[in-house]
């Protein structure tokens, strides 16, 4: 699958990036975390989420405005600021009525978003969720995370990414550190996770109408399972599913079961497997060249093979993945992207 990237605007002028991929009703992600539509592509445990649901669904994912392929952010990260730019991907992307999907601090805003929109959402679909941030973790943690964002943001990524993909394998968890830091600024990080921590949407759960399933790992390490059910008791009719693992980013550990839950919620046909994305093994050897930062004429040197053969393998890895850049080509090398077995030079 390709996704295919445009771009809309705030009423203030702020500029939001929003990808589409897939055909078929609409389904729209609002993201929990930083975003980088481009990264977010490249890693494949990531990509493959995406388009399993694409199977059936015509997916709609976003940059938050200050992250990824949005523009700078003139405001500091707020519920209302989550809500108008949701608001704006629906409105571009012509959806009056859509299925919804929240996952981390998303569940909140897609939570927020249906109740006050009762007549748009056919389903909503919560994962990793929390109806008050103050109850996901103690204060003096709360600020020990909040300020090592801000002084020192290397580490601060690194020390998240141990509380969102415990389970992540070494490439992955690498990608991952790479793709926050890339995402964002430290400040807006921090003002991101300060809001995820201030949020509390109680008093809206009562409004959402919409069918809703709420997804939750029973060892989420950022989301206690407790705000799990809370959510569900709040919304009207909400039914919980409780997954085995620890992973907080839904991508991580056991994603087949994620999936195959949310398709059959959606009415979706059970995947026999979770699609995956591979090249050749020339072409591998290639994008792995890339990743160290050759040029096209640097990896025809170092291949044996002319300069114009080193750049129709380059075109080729990304026409294959549906890639824009080189950058995204390293990024899913670093990500642990592979050649396929059975394919040959």
């Amino acid at each position: 699958m390709e996704q295919r990237i445009a771009t809309t605007r705030l009423a203030d002028g702020s500029r939001v990036a929003y990808a589409v991929v897939g055909r078929g009703p609409v389904l729209v992600h609002a993201p929990g975390w930083l975003t980088h539509l481009e990264l977010s592509w490249a890693m494949p445990p990531e990509r493959a989420l995406y388009e399993s649901l694409a199977q059936g669904r015509t997916v709609v994912r976003y940059d938050k405005v200050g992250c990824g392929l949005s523009g700078a952010a003139e405001r500091v990260p707020s519920m209302e600021l989550e809500l108008e730019t949701l608001d704006a991907v629906v409105r571009a992307v012509g959806a009056s009525r859509f299925d919804l999907f929240g996952a981390s601090l998303g569940a909140a805003v897609a939570a927020a978003w249906t109740a006050g929109h009762p007549a748009r959402v056919s389903r909503l679909v919560l994962y990793g969720g929390w109806v008050r941030g103050a109850d996901i973790a103690a204060v003096r943690v709360r600020e020990h995370v909040l300020g090592l964002i801000a002084e020192h943001w290397g580490l601060g990524s690194d020390v998240l990414a141990d509380i969102f993909a415990p389970d992540a394998d070494a490439a992955t968890r690498a990608a991952f550190v790479r793709y926050q830091r890339e995402a964002t600024t430290p400040q807006t990080a921090r003002a991101m996770l300060a809001l995820a921590y201030d949020l509390d949407i109680t008093d809206l759960l009562a409004n959402v109408q919409a069918p809703t399933l709420v997804l939750h790992r029973d060892h989420d390490r950022a989301a206690p399972l407790e705000q799990a059910r809370l959510l569900a008791a709040g919304i009207p009719g909400a039914r919980l599913e409780v997954l085995t693992g620890r992973d907080h980013l839904p991508y991580i550990g056991d994603l087949d079961a994620i999936v195959q839950a949310m398709r059959g919620f959606l009415g979706l046909s059970p995947l026999r497997s979770v699609p995956g994305t591979s090249v050749t093994r020339r072409q591998y050897e290639v994008a792995q060249l890339v990743a160290q930062g050759l040029t096209n004429r640097d990896i025809a040197g170092r291949l044996g093979i002319s300069e114009r053969s080193a750049e129709s393998h380059v075109e080729r890895i990304r026409a294959r993945l549906g890639f824009r850049s080189r950058s995204q080509i390293a990024a899913w090398v670093v990500a642990g992207g592979r050649s396929g077995p059975d394919e040959v030079r």
